[in-house]
């Protein structure tokens, strides 16, 4: 059975807390999982249980730890968001360290807010290997400093009134202009919270991603 604990650590002098839920098996690929603007980084763990159950580490950290945010509004997200980065790049120096944890297989999932953050670091730092987003996009304010997309999965409703499904167009160009392998599904009459149904038919999608881009190319690096 997975283990789940909470560790923490210190990001720009503030203290972190940090969910793991860890697999049996040992390395393991790892997924940093980002909450979104209304906080409950507890919801989460419904999404990390399976994941670990599958064979990953799942990672959430509270990244609202740095700004002593519960909710942010959109004008509380352009003045925190590169302090939320700097956090998330804490973050994944710290999982990078796990004893049990392959370095060189490091993947983002983000939801909303935490997409557009997952997204982010995927273009900036280099250790994270794959995104999985679920309606969310990249900021223009990132894109001119882009040193990598890594393969992206792009999960998104075409009635979503908070996050346009344009976003999601918007980066799949992009992704499309630097020849990044990517999947996108773009589900028809959903807003910005899937109905179970299609949460449970996009989880399952995630999850075949993070396997085939984490996963599967860990167990072809053992082999070699």
């Amino acid at each position: 059975m997975p283990t789940e604990l909470q560790l923490s650590f210190l990001s720009g002098g503030k203290t972190i807390a940090l969910d793991c839920f860890l697999p049996e098996t040992k390395p393991h690929p790892a997924i940093l999982a980002l909450h979104g603007s209304g906080g409950g980084h507890d919801t989460l763990a419904e999404t990390a249980r399976p994941l670990a159950h599958l064979g990953f580490a799942v990672y959430i950290p509270h990244y609202f730890d740095r700004t002593g945010t519960t909710e942010a509004q959109m004008p509380e997200m352009f003045l925190n968001f590169p302090l939320w980065m700097k956090t998330l790049w804490d973050a994944v120096s710290l999982i990078a360290q796990q004893p049990t944890v392959d370095p060189q297989k490091i993947g983002a999932l983000g939801f909303s807010l935490g997409a557009y953050l997952a997204l982010s670091l995927g273009g900036i730092d280099k250790r994270i290997k794959a995104v999985a987003e679920y309606f969310g996009g990249l900021p223009k304010e990132i894109r001119p400093f882009l040193r990598q997309l890594p393969p992206t999965l792009i999960l998104h409703g075409d009635a979503d009134p908070v996050v346009p499904v344009a976003e999601a167009y918007s980066l799949q160009k992009l992704l499309q202009d630097r020849n990044v392998p990517h999947e996108i599904e773009i589900f028809p009459n959903e807003t910005h919270h899937f109905t179970s149904r299609i949460r449970a038919e996009a989880d399952a999608r995630m999850q075949a991603f993070f396997k085939t881009h984490l996963m599967a190319v860990a167990a072809l690096d053992r082999l070699l």
